[in-house]
């Protein structure tokens, strides 16, 4: 059986608005999102909309990465006063340090947090984090908001423990901490994907981590990734996933249910296939299946039936 992938345990609150203190009756003015995921390093995923909320000074035992998707926020850490606004901010904030948060307008902001444990970054880094705790970087915030859509999607802890790994690689230099370094010195990139290729082919249903490949190939994760893309054009988890759907096509022609083929190759449930399915082909698999013959996608160049 395929290893399973936990569903995470998610929390939604509403709070309604206030006005002199009547509620308003309006849309709701604050939205929190959390949960769990299944993702080694990420403690907590935390999604809120604050339009009058202040926290108080308080700290973590974990990392505190946020990305401001709008709005204005500011806040303190270690007594100093901070300010972050618009839509590319990015903030750090170190376990053990002191901080707090309030909005600025009435407007207020929307976040996403990560709570990152020390595996992603050591306890060493915080002197650094908390003299620059405010990051303006286009690619760190866009390798976040990838790695929060990865979260969002059950089932795709491989996507989000690769995304993880080059969001951790930028806070790193933003640390000033050296990048761990490549990979197996005199090791060629074609030579390791291949291998990575192989890997991902033998463990199609079960699946891996990201840190099972890495160490089986004595590689670094992103020096791993890196190589996979220069020699395949994709990602690794691009690859598992087509190989994923490619295989469920088969076993639906062959007569198999949907719910019966989703963790026969690897998919943490039907819903599960039914996304991809519908991405890679345009159609949920049950219909797939049900269609005739000429109405079918043609089946992959190699593959059996396939013109060569």
């Amino acid at each position: 059986m395929p290893r399973a992938c936990p569903a995470p345990r998610r929390a939604v609150l509403y709070v309604p608005g206030v006005t002199n203190g009547a509620p308003t009756h309006q849309r709701p003015r604050t939205r929190v999102r959390a949960w769990r995921p299944g993702v080694a390093g990420i403690a907590e995923v935390f999604h809120a909309h604050f339009t009058d909320h202040a926290y108080p000074a308080h700290t973590h035992d974990t990392w505190d990465l946020m990305i401001l998707d709008d709005g204005r926020v500011d806040f303190a850490v270690d007594r100093r006063r901070h300010g972050a606004a618009g839509t590319g901010a990015v903030v750090l904030l170190p376990p053990g340090v002191p901080h707090d948060g309030r909005t600025v307008n009435a407007e207020g902001f929307r976040k996403r947090v990560l709570y990152l444990d020390t595996r992603v970054l050591p306890e060493r880094l915080t002197g650094a984090a908390v003299d620059l705790p405010v990051h303006a970087d286009p690619l760190l915030h866009r390798r976040l908001g990838q790695l929060h859509g990865a979260l969002d999607a059950l089932g795709d802890p491989f996507e989000a423990e690769s995304r993880l790994a080059f969001v951790r690689e930028r806070l790193l230099s933003h640390l000033g901490a050296p990048a761990p370094v490549g990979g197996t010195p005199g090791r060629a990139a074609a030579p390791l994907a291949a291998a990575l290729r192989e890997l991902l082919d033998a463990r199609i249903r079960d699946g891996l981590t990201l840190d099972e490949a890495a160490a089986v190939l004595h590689a670094h994760p992103t020096h791993l990734i890196r190589s996979f893309r220069r020699a395949y054009g994709l990602p690794p988890h691009t690859y598992l996933t087509g190989r994923r759907v490619e295989r469920a096509r088969r076993l639906l022609l062959a007569g198999a249910r949907p719910a019966e083929v989703a963790p026969a190759v690897g998919f943490h449930d039907q819903a599960h296939l039914s996304r991809h399915f519908r991405r890679h082909l345009g159609v949920p698999p049950g219909r797939y299946a049900a269609a005739p013959a000429r109405d079918r996608p043609p089946p992959p160049l190699g593959a059996p039936g396939s013109p060569r």
